[in-house]
């Protein structure tokens, strides 16, 4: 089950927003259904994310996304809960227009990004891990 809270006073397009989540989960487990997988998508305001970066990452500044894993390792096969994604509707809003990309297209890459972290990518890793998920990223960017 995907679950949206959408915690700003800005509108949502919250079926496109499942319909990227399930693109990812579908391509990455296609049993992700039928194993229950809940996940958790929060969009919440800069001073919120602020506090959360702070808290638990250490960075005293907004971020466009945090990811909480209801799993330490999730395995793609064996997909259950997965966990909270957490994403600044200001900070989305900001990188579309820094990147000249528009405001959907810019909130789907951070949809992506946090659910393949929580699927256990990490671009923190390597390069080689970092080239393969941003490769991952921009297959399923491509595909929406």
């Amino acid at each position: 089950m995907i679950e949206i809270n959408n915690l700003t006073t800005n509108s949502v397009d919250e079926k496109f927003l499942k319909k990227v989540a399930e693109k990812v989960l579908e391509g990455e487990s296609a049993s992700w259904r039928k194993k229950g997988a809940d996940l958790s998508i929060a969009l919440i305001g800069q001073g919120r994310i602020r506090e959360l970066n702070k808290r638990y990452r250490g960075k005293n500044r907004a971020t466009d996304v945090l990811v909480f894993p209801e799993l330490k390792v999730v395995k793609a096969q064996e997909v259950q809960g997965l966990g909270e994604i957490i994403i600044c509707f200001r900070e989305v809003k900001k990188n579309a227009k820094k990147y000249k990309s528009s405001f959907e297209k810019e909130l789907a890459r951070v949809l992506i990004h946090g659910i393949l972290h929580l699927l256990g990518y990490d671009h923190e890793k390597s390069k080689a891990t970092a080239l393969k998920m941003e490769e991952k990223q921009n297959y399923y960017l491509s595909k929406i």
